[in-house]
């Protein structure tokens, strides 16, 4: 059963223990944050997979995250590669991510209450 907010307190409590890592050593933090940012997605319905994603907000979503997801490949793969600057886009990319998902979320949780209620 769906309870409104559940999620998304997940994800919160999540993004603040990551942000805390993100202080000290964000090239460390940037895989977990990655994968976190990636479930949020796919939770949401976002198909990472598809070369060709969906129209307007839904390919700009997708691409933030794909940009900042390719940063960690590469700091991976090849770490001297990746510049602070790069980090700093990547953890940017993450953030903007999260906000709107959260955003959606809360949205789509307030809508539902209110549903609820006129049910009530």
């Amino acid at each position: 059963m769906y309870e409104p907010g559940l999620d998304r307190h997940e994800w919160e409590s999540q993004w603040q223990t990551l942000e805390d890592d993100l202080r000290t050593d964000p090239a460390q933090a940037l895989p977990e944050l990655d994968r976190l940012v990636a479930r949020m997605l796919e939770e949401s319905g976002y198909e990472l997979t598809d070369a060709v994603v969906g129209e307007g907000e839904e390919r700009e979503v997708v691409a933030e995250y794909l940009a900042a997801h390719e940063i960690v490949q590469t700091a991976e793969r090849e770490p001297d590669d990746v510049s602070l600057g790069d980090v700093a886009a990547a953890v940017n990319g993450y953030r903007a991510v999260f906000d709107h998902l959260v955003a959606t979320h809360a949205a789509a949780d307030a809508d539902l209450g209110g549903a609820e209620a006129k049910e009530a």
